[in-house]
């Protein structure tokens, strides 16, 4: 189990075991930047679970400290306070930038992700060939970066974060840089991964992801669960489990009546902030 706490320091802590009941345990987090006496105070006190094999999203308007927090539990960054633990170990992390190397061909990409988790040489091919075909790209596994479009960029990305094989997938704005239509499709094709990893009822669950994003229609779209922080210094301002069935349309009247209510949430939170 890989638990980042409060001492400005990052520990590993013993297995938890594939009983765990949580994917991520954010428990009274805090982050502050800056020197004693002239900090910028960003989270305040965040409490979050992810259950195995769930879909949580985190939303909040733009500064709000969603991406700060997914670093958190990245363990890229520790918590000024508060302790983050994550029992499948080091979560796999996507950004809103694909960030793939541009010299090596999508196939290559993966299998850097291969190596570096200790798959054998000679397996790498055959599975970061059954991974393109995943996400809808056979036969790419050959093309260079610029050979491709944006969305396929962020297809071979979503490739390689799975080749982590982690249990918990985290998700920076993946999508927000990309047309309405090729991120609609992108939503398909994650939750169809996302259930595909989830049947069968391990008690371990399949794969969880905590999403960021600041677009209350793409959360509602996606989440079992949305979170929504206040601005700045972040806190959880509210949750909504969401229980439309999958899979979900973005002009579905349900997803549009959730959206309504948590958008007006959302605004009374900036207005608040606003006035500080």
């Amino acid at each position: 189990m890989t638990t980042t706490t409060l001492t400005k320091q990052h520990t590993t802590a013993p297995d938890a075991g594939p009983t765990a009941s949580y994917a991520a345990r954010i428990d009274h987090v805090s982050k502050s930047f800056g020197r004693p006496g002239a900090q910028q105070h960003v989270l305040d006190d965040i409490s979050i679970d992810v259950a195995p094999g769930a879909f949580v999203c985190l939303l909040g308007a733009s500064g709000c400290g969603k991406s700060t927090l997914l670093n958190l539990v990245a363990g890229l960054d520790a918590p000024s306070a508060g302790s983050i633990e994550t029992p499948g170990g080091r979560p796999a992390l996507m950004f809103q930038e694909h960030a793939l190397f541009p010299w090596l061909t999508a196939g290559r990409n993966i299998e850097l992700a291969l190596r570096l988790r200790g798959v054998p040489r000679a397996e790498r091919r055959e599975e970061a060939e059954r991974l393109l075909e995943l996400v809808r790209l056979k036969g790419a596994y050959g093309k260079r970066v610029h050979e491709l479009s944006g969305g396929m960029r962020q297809r071979v990305a979503m490739a390689r974060a799975l080749a982590q094989d982690s249990r918990l997938l985290l998700m920076d704005e993946p999508f927000a840089a990309l047309d309405a239509i090729t991120r609609d499709v992108l939503h398909d094709e994650l939750t169809q991964i996302w259930r595909v990893s989830n049947e069968g009822g391990s008690a371990a669950g399949g794969l969880s992801v905590l999403f960021v994003t600041h677009n209350v229609r793409e959360a509602v779209r996606l989440a079992e669960r949305v979170v929504l922080l206040s601005s700045r210094p972040g806190r959880v301002a509210r949750e909504w489990q969401v229980d439309i069935p999958q899979p979900r349309r973005i002009e579905d009247s349900a997803v549009a009546d959730l959206s309504v209510e948590i958008t007006e949430q959302l605004r009374g939170e900036i207005r608040r902030h606003g006035q500080h």
